[in-house]
């Protein structure tokens, strides 16, 4: 069964909020961007930032019925900094798989794919 969409945007912010206190020793002045996680983006977003949507899911069947059924997500980071922290704290989240790393208009994208 998968679990709630809110556990994982909670995980998100929290890994975010870990990148800002650590990000922050080094450059104080820069903005808390602690809560810039979006599953729909809005019109203007803030830098450093986790997008994340629904990609697919999974089923697992046992005598033919689903068994067991998992949302997949892609979690894309896209931060101005080449050497961000982001990617490798999302990396190390389970069952989260790297998928790509590109740039566009200077920004640093770097996707994932996770059951969640």
């Amino acid at each position: 069964m998968s679990r709630p969409r809110s556990e994982l945007q909670q995980l998100l912010e929290t890994i975010m909020a870990e990148a800002y206190q650590e990000r922050s020793v080094v450059e104080p002045s820069i903005p808390d961007f602690s809560r810039n996680v979006y599953f729909q983006a809005p019109s203007r977003m803030k830098y450093p930032a986790i997008l994340y949507e629904r990609s697919s899911a999974d089923t697992t069947f046992a005598d033919n019925r689903p068994y067991m059924y998992q949302h997949q997500y892609m979690i894309t980071v896209i931060d101005p900094d080449p050497d961000s922290i982001i990617p490798d704290k999302i990396a190390m989240l389970p069952q989260c798989v790297f998928d790509r790393h590109y740039v566009a208009d200077n920004l640093h994208h770097t996707t994932f794919m996770i059951y969640y």
